[in-house]
C-alpha cells in the first residue's frame, strides 16, 4: 500500500464509524423521545377512582359531592391547598376555564388537600372562586390519584376514565385543550 493512500483509508474507517455512531443515535431519539416527550403516568387511560367529599365552597358548604355525579362530564380535578403559592395562582385560571366551559360539559372541581378546613373556605370565600371546592381532610383522595405535589390537574374524561395528569402549573390555552378533548 502506498503511504499517499494510509490517510485516504482511516479517513474512509472514520467517516463510516460516524455514520454507523449517527444511525445508531437516530434510532435511539425515534426510539425514547416520544417516551420523554410526554410526561408518563400510570393513571391515564384507567378508571379514575370514585370519591365522595364535603363541599367547602361558600354556595354548596355542607354539600357532599360524589366524582359518579358527574359521569357523561369532562372533569378537571384540580389538587391545592390554600398555602400552595401556585395553587393560588392557578385558580383565577381555573374560574375563567369553568366559566367558559360550563356549557360543554366540562367541570371544574377544586380539591383541597393537605390543608385546614377553615384556610380552604377562608381562601375559597376571599378569592369568590364559581367553580365548586371539596375537602380532602385525610389526604386519600389525592393519594388515590397519585398526587405528591401541588397543584396537581387530573383530567377525567365523560366516560369516568383519566385522561390527562399535570403537575405544576399549567397554563390556560392547555388546560382548556386537555378538557375540550375529554368531553
Amino acid at each position: 500500500m502506498a503511504p499517499s493512500s494510509l490517510p485516504r483509508l482511516q479517513s474512509r474507517r472514520s467517516f463510516h464509524a460516524t455514520t454507523i455512531a449517527l444511525g445508531v443515535a437516530v434510532l435511539a431519539g425515534f426510539t425514547l423521545l416520544p417516551r420523554l416527550a410526554r410526561p408518563f403516568n400510570a393513571m391515564v387511560g384507567k378508571p379514575a377512582p370514585d370519591f365522595m367529599l364535603e363541599a367547602v365552597g361558600p354556595e354548596n358548604h355542607g354539600d357532599r359531592v360524589t366524582l359518579s355525579s358527574l359521569r357523561g362530564k369532562a372533569v378537571v380535578l384540580a389538587f391545592w391547598a390554600s398555602w400552595c403559592g401556585p395553587c393560588r395562582a392557578e385558580a383565577p385560571s381555573l374560574d375563567r376555564l369553568s366559566r367558559r366551559l360550563a356549557d360543554q360539559n366540562v367541570v371544574v372541581l377544586g380539591v383541597n388537600t393537605s390543608d385546614t378546613r377553615p384556610s380552604a373556605q377562608q381562601f375559597a370565600k376571599a378569592a369568590r372562586l364559581s367553580y365548586p371546592l371539596v375537602f380532602d381532610a385525610d389526604g386519600e383522595v389525592a393519594s388515590a390519584y397519585g398526587v405528591s405535589s401541588l397543584p396537581t390537574l387530573v383530567v377525567v374524561d365523560k366516560d369516568g376514565r383519566v385522561a390527562a395528569v399535570r403537575s405544576g402549573l399549567t397554563d390556560e390555552g392547555s388546560l382548556e385543550e386537555l378538557a375540550l378533548a375529554a368531553r
